[in-house]
């Protein structure tokens, strides 16, 4: 009998669109826990560094975090590529739940930014993993659908953030407990819950990989990047050139040397493979996250100290006034997602996102001390709509182009060079609006000092009276602002208007400059867009494309072994195949592995149904017998000289028994 190899079965769909919509929930409160956090915190970071005396060290909270959550991000994506998103997940929130239990019993700001490092190793891994595992159960035609709920969960912390935080850290008490610790103490009910839906509903199917752990360049990397991090937030304060500064660059090249050197040595084991740089959409891609990212972060840093300085905003009102950009953001991601969706493109929407931010930048950099908050907001919608067209679709086109297998590391490569763009983008855009700032207050006073209403007001004894004013009526009286110290904000909202005035149209024309290069460095970015290869988006999830590869190995492994006429399986086989039981039934077993999330219970159901088979076959066995028996039976009676109506009363035959066959 000739033997031949096995096909592969249609596959049935992973997941209901009810399970899909569920995950995301539990996704969803996970992410949420790291967005709220980060506007909460950084609305209340003034109040807590008064109460632990340390105002001075409140860069370090928030470095310590950025340096922990940035270096996790790609370890958590090769690690969940070889034992799976959940347990690596469900990791991540308990951690940041841990850590936010520890913040509130902080005693000093040592001891916060020690507590906030143990919440970015659990924040790390949150936004990457539910992205990832976004790819793992939707395909990427189908993704751009859902991603307008992730960009829901940041319009609402941003939203959320700094009203919460404002709230908690005004108060001096709540529950016998500091105002300022329930920041942190509202993270927890929100990461049980989490915990709970993700444990009950993120059942997915995942193959260990037997893999090296590149931990070799894990540690080469932090080398690379912890001193570069620090330079970026702290390099303002030391002095680009300083020793400090030089001795951080320094170690940074010389991690960064190992780490590239480590991963060409562990190939396919590495942390960031180096062959991914060959695929032309992952390079284009993942550089286009890295400028967007300082784009965005260099522009959305500048708007709350423009709302704070120059409008008079508080911090919780600076949040709330960037409302526009958060709907731009919301409203762009979803009307793209459902247009991909339609038409299984996307790369125009790169091009059209980055296009929109140069020109929200270009009209922001142009809003002054005058402008009216409606066109103060129609240009952050602008700059929204940019970044809603693109944030999710260039992390979108590298899950597209790399194998479903390499999902994790994917993901969270695009999420890594975006964090890090951000970090840089921040670091220098500040850089630039202070550096520049002293001289652009200067050139405001020149300008404003020989108008009468400047004049009046050096002389108005109201003016003179208030304490407030004389030192910079001491500034202006000794021909300048050399020793003024700008550092403190706070003394604009108590000084005269007029005395003010120059300082707001020195700040608002430092953003401006910020902004305009901030425009003129997208424009990089756009460039590296426009050459994206136009990748048709492919219509299987994840999961369902690393079963297909699978069963696809699984089959062409029994082809192997399969003979054909005694033959060696080189010669061509059948068209018509036979289907997987009539593989041996270990490579069955393994082909079915591939194929369903619950080998065991199958294979329990598929030995009843082998059973059922059996004696059907066995009855059928038997019908068929006596069926011949009967006929032969009946056609001797007929030789008898019966008729055939007189058999079959004779018999009892029903007209189905008399008219059928041997």
């Amino acid at each position: 009998m000739t033997t031949t190899a096995p096909t592969i079965p249609a596959q049935q769909p992973l997941l209901t669109q009810r399970q899909i919509l569920t995950i995301i929930g539990g996704l969803m409160a996970g992410m949420f826990l790291a967005a709220l956090d980060q506007t909460i915190v950084a609305t209340a970071i003034r109040t807590i560094a008064d109460d632990l005396s340390g105002l001075s060290l409140q860069a370090w909270v928030t470095t310590a975090y950025l340096i922990t959550s940035t270096l996790t991000t790609p370890l958590y994506g090769k690690l969940s590529d070889l034992y799976g998103r959940k347990p690596l997940f469900l990791f991540a929130i308990a951690v940041f739940v841990v850590g936010s239990v520890a913040c509130t019993f902080s005693g000093s700001m040592y001891q916060l930014a020690a507590f906030r490092a143990l919440q970015g190793i659990g924040a790390g891994g949150l936004f990457s993993l539910a992205l990832t595992i976004i790819g793992d159960i939707v395909s990427p035609r189908e993704r751009a659908k859902y991603q307008g709920y992730f960009v829901a969960v940041f319009a609402t912390a941003s939203v959320l953030g700094p009203l919460a935080g404002g709230l908690l850290a005004g108060q001096a008490s709540i529950l016998g407990i500091t105002g300022w610790r329930w920041v942190f103490l509202v993270n927890v009910p929100i990461g049980i819950v989490a915990l709970f839906v993700v444990t009950k509903v993120l059942n997915l199917p995942h193959a260990k990989r037997h893999r090296r752990v590149d931990w070799p360049g894990a540690i080469a990397l932090a080398i690379g990047l912890v001193p570069l991090l620090l330079v970026a937030e702290q390099g303002r304060a030391w002095g680009w050139g300083s020793t400090s500064s030089v001795v951080c660059f320094a170690i940074a090249a010389i991690g960064l040397a190992l780490f590239i050197a480590n991963e060409w040595r562990y190939g396919e084991d590495a942390l960031l493979p180096l062959r991914f740089f060959r695929n032309r959409t992952f390079g284009l891609g993942t550089a286009a996250c890295l400028i967007v990212g300082m784009g965005m972060f260099g522009g959305v840093s500048s708007l709350p100290l423009y709302l704070q300085i120059v409008k008079g905003a508080t911090p919780t009102e600076a949040g709330l006034l960037t409302l526009p950009l958060m709907l731009g953001i919301m409203s762009m991601s979803t009307f793209s997602g459902q247009v991909i969706s339609r038409t299984g493109t996307l790369r125009r929407w790169p091009v059209l996102g980055v296009s929109l931010m140069i020109t929200g930048l270009f009209l922001l950099s142009r809003v002054g001390v005058d402008t009216s908050f409606w066109w103060t907001g129609t240009f952050m919608l602008i700059f929204g709509w940019g970044l809603g067209s693109c944030m999710q679709t260039l992390t979108l086109s590298v899950q597209n182009a790399m194998p479903a297998k390499d999902m994790g590391v994917a993901t969270a490569s695009a999420t890594f060079f975006r964090q890090m763009g951000g970090t840089m983008g921040t670091a220098v855009f500040l850089s630039i609006l202070f550096s520049s700032l002293p001289d652009k207050i200067g050139s405001a006073f020149r300008a404003v000092a020989p108008t009468p209403a400047f004049q009046a007001a050096l002389v108005d004894p109201a003016v003179r009276a208030n304490p407030a004013n004389e030192p910079v009526l001491s500034a202006v009286s000794g021909g300048g602002l050399g020793g003024f110290s700008l550092e403190d904000s706070s003394f604009l909202g108590r000084i005269d208007g007029r005395l003010a005035l120059p300082f707001l149209e020195g700040f608002s024309s430092s953003m401006s400059l910020t902004l305009l290069v901030g425009a003129v460095l997208l424009i990089a970015a756009l460039a590296l867009v426009i050459f994206l290869p136009d990748v048709p988006l492919r219509q299987e999830s994840g999961i369902e494309a690393q079963r297909s590869a699978a069963a696809a190995a699984t089959v062409a492994a029994a082809k192997a072994d399969v003979k054909v006429d005694g033959k060696s399986d080189e010669a061509p086989l059948p068209a018509a195949a036979v289907a997987i039981n009539e593989v041996d039934e270990g490579l069955r077993d393994k082909l079915l592995a591939n194929l369903v999330t619950d080998l065991d219970g199958t294979l329990a159901t598929l030995k009843v149904a082998e059973r059922a088979r059996d004696d059907a076959r066995r009855v059928r066995r038997e019908l068929n017998e006596h069926t011949k028996t009967l006929f032969d039976a009946r056609r001797d009676l007929a030789r008898q000289g019966l008729t055939t109506d007189q058999v079959n009363e004779l018999l009892d035959l029903s007209p189905a028994e008399s008219s059928r066959k041997a």
